[in-house]
């Protein structure tokens, strides 16, 4: 019996230092990873990798809350209408450079701002914003329904 109450207030302590380590990783997943997207055409990393890590977030509250944290959290049908945009967003600037008068996924806008700003690239930043938003909600969706299907219960 004294083994049984030591072995749930040691899960209980793990529970909490669980949870504080999710909720103090969490914002700084969140901005690292947008950070990423929105410097993406300046630096290493674009809407792919700042997308993925943007959608480790669903882990994080997995992590720390479980799946009635994740039920709580995140709204997966609105997760899939915004990949939906972040879609037709991008096909949006990649037919911009046909409309223009180039190819496909041409830097049709590309004499705005100045060398080195956030936004000087033209088109390109926002076909890298794009991608992000569809990678972040696509990647955060399959997250979740793989996450459910395992159905975990956190103790």
């Amino acid at each position: 019996m004294k083994q049984n109450k030591k072995e749930k207030k040691e899960k209980k302590a793990k529970n909490i230092i669980i949870k504080c380590g999710c909720d103090f990783l969490l914002p700084i997943t969140l901005v690292l990873g947008m950070y990423i997207i929105l410097h993406g055409h300046l630096s290493p990393g674009g809407g792919f990798q700042g997308g993925v890590v943007v959608s480790a977030a669903v882990v994080l509250v997995f992590l720390a809350y479980g799946n009635d944290g994740i039920r709580k959290t995140f709204a997966p049908d609105k997760m899939k209408v915004t990949e939906n945009i972040g879609s037709l967003m991008y096909t949006f600037f990649g037919l911009l450079g046909i409309l223009m008068g180039a190819n496909f996924c041409r830097n049709a806008i590309f004499n705005i701002g100045n060398p080195g700003d956030l936004y000087s690239s033209g088109t390109i930043f926002w076909m890298n914003f794009s991608v992000g938003l569809k990678v972040m909600m696509g990647i955060g969706f399959m997250l979740i329904v793989m996450l459910r299907v395992l159905d975990v219960k956190n103790e």
